[in-house]
């Protein structure tokens, strides 16, 4: 028996191996996906009047300016021609190879042989001249309600991004050479991936971003020392113990968004908000909500407030021995802060001394890149499932906000993972990001109804508790932070927010990069610089163009302000010591349930 042969027969009993392995599999697969929940089809993509519409209007255009479409669609046929017949004469010579100009470059296509090769050079080009072709028809398209055509807009592209080579194994020079190498075993571990990924989520494809075995909450992220000191059906109020020895006499209250858990304050020392603002010697408190289950759909935004803003703002004053707090709220948790600043003005109470806003939206008038997902065809399937189950799943949001960037959070991610078999990154924050929360299914609605789409809050009063709301009713002093590259909460939309506020004390920061970057911003990274400006008269363009730009993080900047607000200084308070007992140590227990274990 030769060399060869035993190497043959290895291979061959490898390669049988994998094959039991993907049988086994394939089992698994068809057995997560009958799990999957059935779900409203207008959550999968918009009406077919959208592409009605856009059809009718296009062949309208057509017959009154036949010259106009017919010059996009030659132009489009030429390029495709001349594609084609070159790569004709290249093989016809006997030289096969791609052209000298490889065509522009896209980072999906970083592979040499996307530029070297010509059969994977031939399906780029085409590629790109056929999204090219697919962009220009739709903004050539002129008689189109704007709206209408900005979902157009956005549902062509995400048919582009589909579509892209590098999304199939047999045109993707990455996953075909790492097959080659693995003898296949790459392509196993990447059913592997794929099938965890379903099981994970009763059926439904969410693609893992992170390692969720690297971290492990209350162990390597979100570890900054501190006691639960209050719990009810909604939350866990945790007082984080003091490293100063005195600290100022008003605390900070602040209220996370309950879309996403509270840790992301927390994921390191090096960048936990949390434990800098402790650091600065102030009490601080924040608010661990609970991910609901189905027995939550009745929940609205008034359960949040009485028994989550209210409660808390009663706790802590109670446990400080103090008549105000400061308050903080986080994008959601901002814009509910700032509907019980309106609420408690209705009522005569004034128990927030100044509040603080990151990354908040209260005036919806322009829905920016939420533009498709805020129409009624996608919020009556949203309130269809909400009605069926009790709750709006964590995925469906996770997916809503994964497709704005789908290169990035979706595909790039499932390439990796499903055809390459890779692991997920140890990545705290990715991890962070996909550990979502459910929202309760009245809640869910009172949000995207009356706040997102008609904007009540800003225009004409939102009625909520038997009162009606209004913008202009927020009047305590108050900072708002907004990010410049924020795509869930678009900064020039925060700062029109703060401008109908009634405050006569308003600051406004715009900090770099995006709605998570933007915030956790530390000031020992000196990596993301901040704009100031006082003159919060000027429109959104001006204020920035006029403004004072500041290296490194606006944290020092807003406790500055702070300071003036938070009293004299005092002895360190100790969770505990107020009569409010300790439950468990931070981060409490509600930070640690997962959404997939609330959908049964």
């Amino acid at each position: 028996m030769t060399t060869n042969d035993v190497a043959a027969g290895e291979n061959q009993e490898r390669l049988q191996e994998n094959l039991t392995r993907v049988d086994e599999l394939s089992k698994r697969l068809v057995s997560a996906i009958t799990r999957k929940p059935g779900l409203p089809s207008s959550l999968h993509g918009p009406d077919q009047a959208l592409y009605s519409n856009a059809a009718a209007t296009y062949w309208q255009e057509m017959m009154q300016n036949p010259a106009k479409l017919l010059e996009t669609q030659i132009a489009y046929w030429g390029k495709s021609l001349t594609h084609f017949i070159e790569a004709q004469q290249a093989l016809a010579s006997g030289k096969l190879q791609a052209p000298k100009d490889p065509g522009p470059k896209d980072r999906r296509f970083k592979n040499p042989l996307w530029d070297t090769h010509p059969y994977f050079n031939f399906i780029k080009q085409q590629y790109l001249i056929n999204a090219e072709a697919l962009k220009q028809s739709i903004e050539e398209i002129d008689d189109m309600d704007e709206k209408e055509k900005r979902r157009l807009r956005y549902f062509a592209h995400q048919i582009v991004d589909m579509f892209a080579p590098t999304n199939f194994l047999a045109t993707n020079p990455d996953a075909l050479q790492k097959a080659v190498e693995t003898e296949g075993e790459s392509l196993v571990k990447g059913m592997e991936n794929l099938v965890a990924d379903l099981e994970a989520n009763n059926g439904e494809l969410v693609v893992k971003l992170a390692d969720d075995q690297a971290f492990q909450i209350g162990e390597n992220i979100a570890t900054a020392e501190g006691e639960v000191i209050y719990r009810n059906r909604m939350m866990e109020v945790i007082q984080y113990a003091p490293t100063t020895k005195t600290v100022h006499e008003t605390p900070i209250l602040l209220f996370p968004p309950w879309i996403n858990k509270y840790y992301i304050l927390d994921l390191k020392p090096e960048n936990s908000l949390i434990r800098w603002i402790v650091d600065q010697g102030y009490t601080l408190f924040v608010v661990s909500w609970i991910n609901p289950d189905a027995s939550y759909r009745d929940v609205g935004l008034d359960t949040y407030i009485e028994e989550g803003y209210l409660t808390a703002m009663r706790v802590v004053r109670e446990i400080c021995g103090v008549k105000q707090i400061n308050a903080v709220g986080y994008c959601i948790a901002g814009t509910t802060l700032s509907l019980t600043l309106s609420l408690m003005k209705k009522r005569g109470e004034k128990p927030v001394k100044s509040a603080t806003f990151f990354t908040t939206l209260t005036d919806f008038a322009d829905q920016g890149e939420f533009t498709p997902f805020l129409q009624n065809d996608f919020i009556d399937g949203i309130e269809e499932a909400t009605e069926d189950t009790g709750m709006l799943a964590s995925f469906i949001m996770a997916r809503t906000f994964s497709f704005l960037r789908s290169n990035d959070l979706i595909y790039g991610p499932a390439i990796k993972s499903y055809m390459m078999g890779e692991t997920p990154p140890a990545f705290d924050l990715l991890y962070w990001n996909g550990d979502g929360a459910n929202l309760p299914g009245r809640m869910a609605m009172q949000y995207l109804r009356g706040l997102c789409q008609d904007n009540r809050f800003a225009e004409g009063g939102f009625e909520l508790m038997g009162e009606t709301l209004n913008l202009k009713d927020v009047d305590i002093p108050l900072m708002s932070i907004a990010a410049e590259g924020d795509h869930i909460a678009a900064w020039k939309d925060c700062y029109r927010g703060v401008q109908q506020m009634g405050s006569r004390s308003k600051a406004f920061i715009l900090s770099e990069s995006g709605h998570i970057a933007g915030i956790v911003n530390p000031p020992s990274k000196k990596k993301y610089g901040h704009y100031s400006n006082d003159d919060l008269s000027l429109d959104s363009t001006d204020w920035q163009a006029q403004a004072d730009f500041h290296e490194g993080s606006w944290w020092p900047r807003w406790e500055a302000w702070l300071k003036k607000r938070s009293g004299k200084q005092i002895p360190a308070r100790i969770p505990g010591e107020s009569g409010y007992e300790p439950l468990c140590p931070a981060p409490g227990t509600y930070v640690k349930v997962k959404a997939s274990e609330q959908i049964q």
